[in-house]
């Protein structure tokens, strides 16, 4: 405990991971072009609660190219890892096949990118395609973060149970469960929860939060499911998609001094 913390003689969960790089209790950060003031100030505000930092979509095409370096560098300075959203590389692989690929692995690797994210929400992937471009990726010096379902339908369990592990053993280094797969009618799917935390090692799982980009989704479901996600599976779970501006209030969330009140086993 640091004395100069506020509040100081007020313990926290002892099963929260502090010192970064964490292996467990990662929170994923959504940046959807922040300005790097902003990127700055969330930094020195929340940075010690940021794992990871998706450069969503295809957004780093649109950045000035010295600016998203820049950005990039803010963010390992941080030890907080950027990476790319697995859309810009759907999209690539939609509009130019497989021989887009390794220039676009090229690419990100000179902006300083380390990781990317590779999913199917739009353009689906057959199990051998998904197996040969997580390897290629990480053949190519990339670390790799799987995801897994759709944003258009929702996939039996089994089949996302599957897709991780495929993710997996092809080398990836994590897998995203697509938020979409998780909701339906604005409420948590709690029995795919229960199957994917019975079958995968959570520590190699994140779950993404949804937004409002998924139908019938609204801020009040997202806290509810911020609540329930951690009452469910603890402290330690690996939770994506949080917005710049909720990182405390998830943080919060996480630690039982937020809306949801104290662990019920305190």
């Amino acid at each position: 405990m640091n004395q100069q913390d506020p509040f100081s003689f007020i313990a926290l969960p002892a099963g929260r991971s502090i010192a970064k790089p964490r292996s467990t209790g990662m929170t994923m950060m959504i940046d959807d072009g922040m300005p790097l003031a902003k990127t700055r100030d969330v930094i020195e505000l929340a940075g010690g609660y940021i794992d990871l930092a998706k450069i969503k979509t295809g957004t780093a095409r649109l950045y000035p190219r010295a600016l998203l370096k820049e950005k990039l560098s803010l963010y390992k300075a941080a030890q907080i890892r950027p990476f790319i959203g697995g859309q810009f590389h759907e999209y690539v692989f939609a509009m130019q096949g497989e021989a887009g690929l390794a220039p676009f692995y090229a690419e990100a690797l000179e902006l300083g990118f380390e990781a990317i994210e590779i999913s199917d929400n739009v353009v689906p992937l057959t199990d051998v395609q998904r197996r040969t471009q997580i390897r290629n990726a990480v053949a190519a010096g990339l670390i790799v973060f799987g995801e897994v379902g759709s944003k258009e339908t929702l996939s039996n369990p089994s089949l996302l149970i599957g897709q991780a592990e495929l993710c997996l053993e092809a080398g990836a280094s994590l897998v995203l469960v697509e938020a979409a797969e998780l909701v339906e009618g604005g409420k948590l799917r709690q029995h795919v929860i229960d199957l994917l935390a019975g079958a995968l090692d959570m520590s190699k799982v994140m779950i993404e939060l949804p937004g409002p980009w998924i139908d019938g989704v609204h801020l009040c479901d997202i806290e509810r499911m911020k609540r329930e996600l951690f009452g469910a599976l603890g402290v330690g779970l690996n939770i994506a998609n949080v917005a710049a501006d909720t990182l405390i209030d998830t943080e919060a969330t996480r630690l039982g001094l937020g809306t949801a009140g104290p662990p019920k086993n305190s």
